[in-house]
């Protein structure tokens, strides 16, 4: 409570604010930025979203006219806003490598007052105040937890409570990961008496795929997809020639990692696209495995035990190598 009550003391204290999040933005980023700028908006103060890319298709309705200044496309006024301002909350990460190396050196750069909120192990000693719990499913929990430790219950509204219900749900694989406690649900039900409407959240989501969308969907099913038995691995890789093939639109493999790791004899699965001259990926693993590490050892890249991200200046072809070479000492079966 502590805590709580000295962010929103920061928050009211404060004459310019700005929001960051990690690259690559996901639901929980996207949705734990929305909440806490309208969190902020109802306490009477203003804030600017700034992030190191753009927003994933599929939750670009979240947004309802708010602006999120992307780093990528307004690098000079990205640099301003956080150089300008007395307060920025790093939601969603907790080191500054992820916002990049370019948006992660401004954040060092500025003189603002930096709280963060996040749920990732291990985090840098770079924050003025640091709300860390790696036990808590997602940001956008944190986030309600900081409404209701503050004692501004009675502002988590329908406008607030529907991007943090939309963070917890994908960043739980809707409820289904070890993450999920009853606290979680007992949350999810506070937004729900409080006018979220679930059924509207999930259409909007996760109900209004594009067609090329589908195509490319099967297509990485059907003819991208390896399995290293042995390693209990999965591997689904579009290169950049596959996805301008089916005209695609940031968002449209989101989860596709999921499906992957669905296949029976499977614990681990890892997606990889190719585009601008690097591989993005995306692992995720079951029970015990960890897959943090591996990205954090081989692929710049880092996150939770079952779920994790990363990055390849190799080609396509070659990260696909070197992910099969390293796999046998992280994955798979072992004798008794």
């Amino acid at each position: 409570m502590k805590l709580a009550n000295e962010i929103v003391q920061s928050i009211l204290d404060a004459e310019k604010i700005v929001i960051t999040s990690h690259k690559s933005p996901d639901g929980d980023s996207i949705g734990s930025s929305l909440g806490m700028l309208r969190f902020i908006q109802a306490l009477g103060k203003d804030a600017k979203i700034c992030h190191p890319d753009s927003c994933p298709s599929f939750i670009e309705w979240l947004k309802d006219g708010v602006e999120i200044v992307d780093f990528d496309e307004s690098q000079d006024r990205v640099i301003s806003l956080m150089d300008e301002a007395d307060l920025i909350f790093c939601l969603d990460y907790n080191g500054s490598n992820r916002l990049g190396k370019d948006m992660g050196g401004v954040l060092l750069a500025a003189d603002a007052k930096k709280i963060m909120i996040d749920h990732h192990p291990y985090p840098e000693d770079i924050f003025h105040l640091s709300a860390s719990h790696p036990e808590v499913c997602s940001t956008s929990q944190l986030v309600i937890e900081l409404i209701l430790k503050s004692g501004n219950e009675n502002l988590l509204n329908q406008s607030i409570g529907t991007p943090l219900y939309l963070g917890i749900v994908t960043d739980t694989g809707s409820f289904r990961f070890s993450s999920v406690t009853s606290r979680t649900h007992e949350l999810i039900g506070k937004l729900l008496e409080n006018g979220v409407q679930q059924a509207e959240v999930h259409e909007k989501s996760f109900n209004h795929n594009r067609l090329d969308q589908m195509k490319l969907r099967g297509f990485a099913i059907a003819e991208k997809l390896e399995v290293m038995v042995d390693e209990e691995l999965a591997i689904v890789s579009l290169s950049e020639v596959d996805l301008e093939r089916f005209n695609y639109i940031k968002g449209d493999t989101e989860g596709l990692v999921n499906v992957a790791l669905s296949i029976e004899g499977v614990s681990v699965a890892i997606m990889m696209t190719e585009s601008d001259g690097k591989v993005k990926m995306s692992f995720r693993s079951m029970g015990s495995i960890v897959v943090n590490k591996f990205a954090g050892d081989h692929f710049d890249g880092g996150g939770h035990m079952n779920a994790a991200g990363g990055i390849s200046f190799l080609s396509l072809e070659e990260t696909i190598e070197k992910v099969k070479s390293l796999a046998p000492s992280y994955f798979g079966k072992t004798d008794a």
